[in-house]
């Protein structure tokens, strides 16, 4: 699979994790705790860290909130972002906290003038700002001049006050542009890459519960990343925020940005099937589930079909009435019992994991 070619945006440094200038797209997520409780959301930020978490964010609605932050800060295992809206100076206070990032709003905290003021701050801190146009919330003016939260009014919202922070002498600047409708998050996000050399964010926001915001996530993040446009992402879900990590994984390694653990093959049922495929499949998922290593297996159901649909697997099996076939990279190395299929793919894959980390 060859990576898309990736737009060339500025490096921006969030506590110590590069966003931007070519580096891998990272992976993001939010609390949904009391921030003011800090223990429940360091325990949160634990979990989602082990899941691949790299930056997290934190609503700082108050200053309970911003008070806890300082606590956060300094025993979480990955970088903290602020997450304000509505009052700027909750903002200041992150940052005097310790906040790897603060994530304002435009369209709700005051304007250009607190936002410079809000630049100056984190200049002297070393934090960057994380510009944060939402369809739900844009200015009004904006949204009067192009008739409504448009592609057109999106863009020109995020370039307005990144083009006022420049001028200031401020560009340690990530964007993020979003909407609940796919094509206007796609569309803002390409009007504003084509002007700019900003850090990206995506994500679809209030994209809903797992089975339908996966799907519209996957489609607006993927086809921007797609085009190589995005730096970070952000998989928005009504779900425990550790799902979002599994969905922002499993969307960087199809499209070939990073590679997380296997990758499995198989194909969908047809009347050839002469076996459970459906069960055989997650047979296999499971014995995978813990496999660190960069590997694509394929699993078919039909013994003659399957080595070529699939041969580009590091190891596959195929699955007849009686018998099934272990290959790799399409070649057949053995016909077996279909008893002994799964018998013998865990044989190769501990042979592959061998050879494997002996080369590496």
């Amino acid at each position: 699979m060859v990576a898309p070619e990736r737009r060339i945006s500025r490096a921006v440094n969030v506590g110590g994790v590069r966003v931007g200038a070519g580096e891998p797209v990272v992976i993001q997520s939010m609390t949904n705790t009391n921030t003011a409780d800090y223990s429940a959301t360091l325990e949160q930020i634990s979990i989602l860290h082990q899941r691949g978490c790299e930056l997290v964010r934190v609503a700082i609605p108050d200053s309970r909130a911003v008070e806890a932050l300082e606590k956060i800060v300094a025993e979480s295992p990955i970088p903290v972002i602020a997450d304000i809206h509505f009052d700027v100076s909750l903002a200041h206070l992150a940052i005097e906290k310790g906040a790897a990032k603060v994530r304002i709003n435009p369209g709700n905290v005051g304007g250009a003038d607190k936002m410079l003021k809000l630049a100056e701050k984190a200049g002297v801190f070393g934090v960057p700002i994380r510009i944060g146009v939402n369809a739900g919330s844009l200015e009004k003016k904006i949204a009067d001049k192009f008739g409504g939260a448009t592609p057109e009014a999106l863009a020109e919202s995020a370039y307005r006050y990144t083009t006022v922070l420049a001028d200031a002498g401020f560009d340690d600047v990530v964007v993020s542009i979003k909407a609940s409708d796919v094509y206007t998050t796609i569309n803002a996000n390409r009007l504003f890459a084509e002007k700019t050399n900003y850090p990206i964010h995506l994500g679809v926001t209030e994209a809903g519960t797992p089975g339908q915001g996966v799907i519209k996530n996957a489609i607006g993040i993927g086809t921007l990343l797609a085009e190589g446009i995005g730096d970070t992402i952000r998989v928005s879900l009504t779900a425990p925020p550790e799902e979002e990590i599994e969905a922002a994984r499993g969307i960087l390694q199809a499209l070939g940005l990073r590679v997380f653990g296997p990758e499995i093959i198989s194909c969908p049922t047809c009347g050839r099937c002469e076996t459970d495929l459906i069960s055989l499949a997650k047979k296999v998922e499971e014995i995978l589930k813990d496999y660190q290593g960069p590997i694509k297996v394929a699993v078919m159901g039909c013994a003659v079909n399957g080595p070529g649909e699939a041969r580009e697997a590091d190891i596959g099996i195929s699955a007849g009435k009686r018998n099934g076939i272990l290959f790799k990279k399409g070649k057949v190395i053995r016909t077996v019992n279909q008893e002994k299929l799964l018998e013998v793919f865990r044989s190769e894959l501990a042979l592959y994991e061998k050879d494997n980390s002996l080369n590496t």
